[in-house]
């Protein structure tokens, strides 16, 4: 199969094969993709909350739009031919145009989730769900809106926190016979847990490894024994680039000058090697 024939959701599925459990790292603009890129990842997320944060400086309560978020996508998609899972949310107002608008816009896959509209981050309280029907009505939505059939569908729910795990495993299942492809169980805390999803649902499981929240930071090494097949770093380049440009920010304020933190910065030689500079002025057109 020609390489510029072979879709991102068959990539995905693909790297999902090549690392167990697959890491898939968060990027918040094209730049970071590149970045992830080039340290070995196959396989790149946007959340609804980097964009929210970082596109619209918001909080992620639901505020971004479908529209809002494709802007992000195509700027990533466009930059690199590793797969790019989305953060859809709960779908939005029609999981169908959804799923058809990020297959155009060169994703690899989405997930939604059972939370109600106004949902709340998956690592705090008082989250709300809707019931299983309604959203294994999401689902169905979304998987009659895939025209490329190896365009991934998961399903996340968070109904561990207020109805239990045996409930989140009975939902997850639930989901999967509606055509979900894979499942994100979010905010578990034990790796047993991961454990009894895995082996109920028997699709690969997704497992949520932000910093600050429920969910310890287990290791790719403790993932694999419980048999995740795909550890998710969501923003923890977007909160360490936060964190550093913070302090940058103050020292200049502070100090007049950005010297005490050179130390810090990429350099302009490593941005252009990044970029690959040289090469594109090389074969920029003359006369």
């Amino acid at each position: 199969m020609a390489a510029r024939s072979v879709s991102p959701g068959v990539r995905l599925r693909l790297a999902l094969r090549a690392e167990r459990p697959l890491q898939v790292v968060g990027v918040t603009n094209a730049y970071a993709a590149i970045l992830a890129g080039k340290c070995g990842f196959k396989a790149l997320y946007l959340s609804g909350a980097g964009v929210a944060n970082a596109s619209y400086g918001v909080p992620a309560i639901g505020i971004p739009t479908l529209a809002h978020v494709l802007i992000d996508v195509r700027r990533i998609t466009a930059i690199t031919r590793l797969p790019l899972l989305v953060d859809a949310d709960t779908g939005w107002e029609s999981p169908r145009r959804t799923v058809r608008e990020m297959v155009r816009a060169g994703a690899a896959g989405i997930h939604i989730e059972d939370q109600v509209e106004a949902k709340r981050c998956g690592h705090l309280a008082d989250k709300k769900l809707v019931s299983t029907k309604e959203m294994v009505q999401r689902i169905k939505a979304a998987v009659a809106g895939r025209n490329d059939a190896a365009f991934v569908i998961m399903a996340r729910t968070d109904a561990l926190a207020s109805e239990g795990l045996a409930s989140g495993i009975e939902r997850a299942c639930r989901y999967r016979d509606a055509g979900a492809d894979m499942i994100f169980a979010e905010a578990l805390t034990e790796l047993e847990q991961y454990r009894k999803f895995v082996g109920a649902v028997k699709i690969p499981v997704l497992a949520n490894i932000t910093e600050f929240g429920r969910t310890p930071l287990f290791t790719v090494k403790e993932l694999r024994s419980a048999g995740v097949r795909m550890a998710l770093y969501p923003l923890s380049a977007f909160r360490a680039m936060s964190a550093a440009a913070l302090q940058v920010f103050r020292a200049i304020r502070e100090h007049g000058t950005q010297k005490s933190m050179l130390w810090l910065m990429q350099t302009r030689a490593e941005l252009y090697e990044m970029l690959g500079y040289k090469g594109r002025v090389q074969l920029r057109p003359t006369g």
